[in-house]
């Protein structure tokens, strides 16, 4: 069910990054399910991830943490370089204290467990949106 958008406001824009292609296909459809939120464009590595982040200016980025070419925490320290007010949530299917400690160092915002995804993602997306 697509929740309702205030008229005169602008959806949340999302860009993912995931080098799992079903992945990215389930994100981006329990996204287009809400209205408040809009997919912009995806990224398979962490180097286009950055690429793209700083082309498209996003909202919120969420971000796989292991990604090829650069992982989705350096991807996310080197967006936050150029564009300090990004807002990135890590994805991830298990968080390990140095990653996390990792994380925060790079300035991400949060990070969402993959098998939380269905129940959590677009509160999350919409929460550090308004950060």
């Amino acid at each position: 069910m697509e929740a309702a958008q205030d008229p005169g406001t602008r959806p949340v824009r999302v860009l993912i990054a995931d080098d799992e292609p079903l992945f990215v296909e389930s994100v981006s459809a329990l996204l287009h399910n809400d209205a408040r939120v809009k997919v912009i464009g995806t990224a398979s590595n962490g180097q286009d991830a950055v690429d793209l982040a700083r082309a498209l200016d996003p909202d919120v980025t969420l971000m796989d943490i292991s990604m090829p070419v650069l992982d989705g925490i350096e991807a996310a320290r080197r967006i936050r370089l150029e564009l300090p007010a990004a807002t990135i949530l890590i994805l991830t299917g298990s968080s390990t204290a140095a990653d996390v400690d990792r994380a925060r160092q790079a300035g991400v915002a949060g990070f969402l467990t993959k098998d939380r995804i269905g129940t959590q993602l677009v509160g999350a997306v919409l929460e550090a949106a308004d950060r």
